[in-house]
This record gives structure tokens, C-alpha cells and sequence, in this order.
């Protein structure tokens, strides 16, 4: 089986999916869009990463990708969504994306909604939980859409028909991870007030929990092989 990753910077990869995959024996293949351009399909699994860009800019390579997106959702292939990931998702589903009220970044309470708990990997998760988020932007649910999760901000979390999944929010993410995060987006910090220290403390105690969702959620939609 082949899984397919797209990243929109370098230092916004697939983080423990990868190891996730490496487990069920599953190639993945990375592309940085950018710079790299659109692989030929998306694969057994289509994973789609963060970046500081917005689904909004009007760079070519961005309408390129969300039609690439809308093309695998709407043929019901296996797709997860995180952070821009997700709103490109949402995009390619007709939602609107637009600024949030507020930053979202570091550790976040989150609760489920009621639909929740008849999703085969949501069900499984406390009614509340903490996430690490790195976005301004949010977006609406998109027609057709079951929401999952949500923070006093902003919509969370959605499924779009059986084997799709957008996720504002960061499972996948590793110490390393959090690292270049606050190396490369210092800006962002700089803004909310927070030091590195202080966002990566934080993290910290609960990247098992996410990282057990983030193995999941890779496990419902690709079962280990045996």
C-alpha cells in the first residue's frame, strides 16, 4: 500500500503518521507542493499538512491543490486534513475559510460534539481534551459534513462522508516537531505572547495521548496488514 503526504514546508511533515504507516507496511511518499508540484494521484491514503500560507492565497499551486483534494473526497478515497491540511479540505468542499477571532496556538480544550460518538474514532475520546493547535484561520463546516470537535474558537474537527477526516488541530506532532515550529513561525509567538518554553512545557504531557489518536485515526482508515 502506498500513502501520500503533502507539505507545504519543510518543517511541517507527517510526524509519528509516518511511523504510524512504517508499522501497517505502508510506503509514503512526501511531496512539498511548492516546490515540488502534484503527484500523479493520492494514493491508498492522502495526507495533507500544515503550513503558514492561507487556503485563500492566490498562489497557482493552491487552486491546483484543493481541486487535486475535492477530486480524492469526492471519490471517497481515505484523506486526513490537519491544520491547513483541513482547510484546504474544507475549501474543496465549498466552505468558507476566514480568520479566526483569535490565535490558536500551543495546547487547546476541545470537546466532542453529539455527533461524536458515532464516529468509530472520535467515540473513543474523552468528552474533553487538550490539542496542540498552530493556526489563525478557521474554517465552516462543509455541506454534508459531520462535526466532531470543537473549541470555544472554532469548529475542530469534521468527516466528510466514511474515510475522511479534517483536523484543525496537530495529533501528529513529536518534540521535534514543536521545535521547528517555534524556530520557524517565532512570529507567531512573538504575537500571542508565549516563549518557546513555555509552548513546548505545555505539550509535553499529553503528545502520547495525541499520538495514540493520531495512530487511530491511520489505523481506521489503513488496518494493519497480517
Amino acid at each position: 500500500m502506498r500513502a501520500v503526504c503533502l507539505q507545504h514546508v519543510p518543517f511541517e511533515g507527517p510526524g509519528v503518521f509516518e511511523t504510524s504507516l512504517r508499522r501497517r507496511r505502508v510506503l509514503l511518499e512526501r511531496h512539498l507542493v511548492p516546490q515540488d508540484g502534484l503527484p500523479d494521484d493520492s494514493g491508498d491514503l492522502l495526507i495533507v499538512m500544515g503550513g503558514p500560507m492561507s487556503a485563500n492565497d492566490s498562489d497557482p499551486w493552491i487552486a491546483k491543490e484543493t481541486a487535486f483534494i475535492r477530486k480524492a473526497l469526492l471519490a471517497g478515497n481515505p484523506v486526513i486534513g490537519v491544520c491547513l491540511g483541513s482547510q484546504f479540505m474544507a475549501k474543496a468542499l465549498g466552505a468558507v475559510v476566514r480568520p479566526g477571532k483569535a490565535l490558536e496556538i500551543g495546547m487547546t480544550p476541545v470537546r466532542l460534539t453529539p455527533e461524536a460518538t458515532s464516529d468509530p474514532v472520535f467515540s473513543g475520546l474523552p468528552n474533553s481534551f487538550d490539542v496542540f493547535e498552530w493556526h489563525g484561520e478557521i474554517f465552516e463546516l462543509p455541506e454534508n459534513c459531520m462535526p466532531l470537535a470543537a473549541s470555544d474558537i472554532a469548529l475542530q474537527a469534521f468527516r466528510y462522508g466514511d474515510r475522511a477526516y479534517g483536523l484543525l488541530f496537530h495529533p501528529e506532532m513529536e518534540r521535534a516537531g514543536i521545535d521547528q515550529l517555534c524556530r520557524e513561525c517565532a512570529v507567531d509567538l512573538a504575537r500571542t505572547g508565549m516563549t518557546a518554553q513555555q509552548i513546548t512545557e505545555a505539550a509535553w504531557p499529553h503528545l502520547p495521548a495525541l499520538q495514540r489518536f493520531a495512530d487511530s485515526l491511520v489505523g481506521a482508515l489503513i488496518p494493519c496488514e497480517r
